[in-house]
């Protein structure tokens, strides 16, 4: 027993000696947390009392560190809450990143424990003015009133709140339904200078590029922001539609360069379909497919297609040179001298132009001469005989003496039978009335060239070689 209580006497010395020695080190402990602390904080730049931290987020302030700032002033806060200044100053960087709800609430605080400063209240007020102007700008946009949509974020919101990112990428959205690609690709580039990783500024400048048809740089841009984000929506829309857009081209003009010309008219057509308005590039896929279709032939959907790239590039020589091919082609003899015209004026020392314009003016001048092989009822093809047949036919048809009841229109019309025979029953004057060449200046044309009635006398002599038909006479009087 007594040894029992000699080991149980020892233990608790022991037990006592630990606990003062956890206690010893406790105490050590606590004063390295106390002492050191601020010697790191040092060490390391970071300022451990509010003032410091404040007065460094005036610094980041003034070279326009507004996040670095903004987690000061959230130290500077929470180590002294009381710090009034801390509060207007964080009011005031949430108003510029257009965080409107938190800086409402830091405005607010500030205010309650400086009342009546007038200086804060008017920067709340901004804030409503900015808060409201944002989302009237967002409903404006959704409804289409660009312009007006634009008004309010660059007269108002980027006013009060320049820091915005969420104003800033709907001005350039504004800015690329204008059309204005140039001031796209500026702004988005001030974006991705403070964050290059957004994934919208990438998208939309992207855009900018694409309608520029800078192809190869708005791929860049799409694959970086599909590299940060592979299943983002637009990016993956934009990026593959792009690809396709380029499949579809390439395939039409290997199929065009290869002779395949109903293949390349398909493939035109679908690569025009895949976006309307990206109008500087369908241009030429317009032209590509005007010069495929008047090699088919089909005039009336080569004026079209041609009409359509000259409708985007008025200037477009070839569009203008094509079209008044297609023109020829429907037998719209003056348009396409005009177009051909225009063309020459453009580039007067192009001779194949001149020489299409050549065929234009020839073929409007065939034009408008009377079809003698119209008014027969034969076809160009038509034989000697064919055309002997044809005019007894008409002759007899029309004689004056037969249509006493129309005489005046039998008349004009026996002379219009007479004067084509004159002309197409002569092999040398049918060849150069084919051919386009004059042959008798007003024959035929409604002047004083061939008249049948000899000034106007009342007996009319025809003889027909063979007879006439359905007689056995070598002659026939009137």
């Amino acid at each position: 027993m007594e040894i029992l209580m000699k080991l149980w006497g020892l233990d608790l010395v022991a037990l006592r000696g630990f606990v003062f020695s956890i206690f010893i080190l406790n105490f050590v402990f606590s004063c390295q947390i106390l002492f050191l602390q601020p010697l790191v904080a040092a060490l390391d730049g970071q300022p451990s009392d509010a003032a410091a931290l404040f007065e460094r987020a005036s610094q980041s302030i003034k070279v326009k560190k507004y996040s670095e700032a903004l987690d000061d002033l959230n130290a500077a806060i929470e180590t002294d809450p009381g710090l009034s200044e801390a509060y207007w100053h964080r009011a005031s960087i949430l108003r510029q990143f257009c965080r409107y709800e938190e800086s409402e609430k830091s405005y607010k605080k500030f205010l309650e424990m400086k009342p009546r400063n007038s200086a804060a209240e008017k920067e709340l007020s901004q804030l409503y003015q900015a808060q409201s102007a944002l989302d009237s700008a967002k409903n404006l946009f959704d409804s289409g009133d660009f312009t007006k949509a634009l008004e309010f974020i660059e007269k108002v919101v980027l006013v009060f709140s320049p820091a915005c990112s969420n104003a800033k990428l709907l001005k350039v959205r504004l800015l690329l339904t204008a059309k204005d690609y140039s001031s796209v690709i500026s702004e988005t580039g001030y974006v991705l200078k403070e964050d290059e990783d957004n994934l919208e500024a990438l998208l939309l400048r992207g855009r900018a590029y694409y309608y520029l048809v800078d192809h190869d740089v708005a791929i860049r841009h799409y694959q970086k922001g599909l590299r940060l984000d592979p299943e983002h929506g637009e990016l993956k829309k934009a990026y593959f539609g792009l690809k396709n857009l380029l499949k579809k081209t390439k395939s039409a003009e290997d199929n065009a360069s290869k002779g395949k010309l109903r293949l390349a008219v398909e493939e035109y057509k679908t690569a025009l379909a895949l976006d309307p308005d990206h109008t500087t590039y369908n241009v030429h896929l317009h032209l590509g497919l005007c010069k495929v279709l008047v090699k088919l032939g089909r005039g009336k959907e080569a004026v079209t297609s041609c009409s359509g790239a000259l409708e985007i590039d008025e200037e477009l020589l070839e569009a203008l040179v094509q079209r008044g091919e297609a023109k020829l082609l429907v037998e719209d003899w003056e348009g396409a001298v005009a177009d051909l015209k225009s063309a020459a004026e453009k580039s007067p020392q192009d001779m194949n132009i001149r020489e299409a314009l050549m065929r234009a003016e020839r073929s409007l001048k065939l034009s408008q001469r009377k079809d003698y092989y119209k008014i027969l009822g034969i076809s160009k093809t038509a034989s000697m005989s064919e055309i002997k047949r044809a005019y007894k036919k008409l002759a007899l048809q029309w004689h004056p003496d037969k249509n006493a009841d129309n005489r005046a229109e039998a008349e004009a019309k026996f002379q219009e039978i007479a004067a084509a025979y004159e002309i197409l029953g002569d092999e040398e004057k049918r060849t150069k009335y084919d051919s386009g060449e004059d042959i008798d200046e007003g024959m035929g044309m409604g002047g004083g060239g061939f008249n049948p009635f000899g000034g106007g006398g009342q007996q009319y002599t025809f003889h027909f070689e063979g007879g006439f038909p359905g007689g056995d006479f070598g002659g026939f009087h009137f």
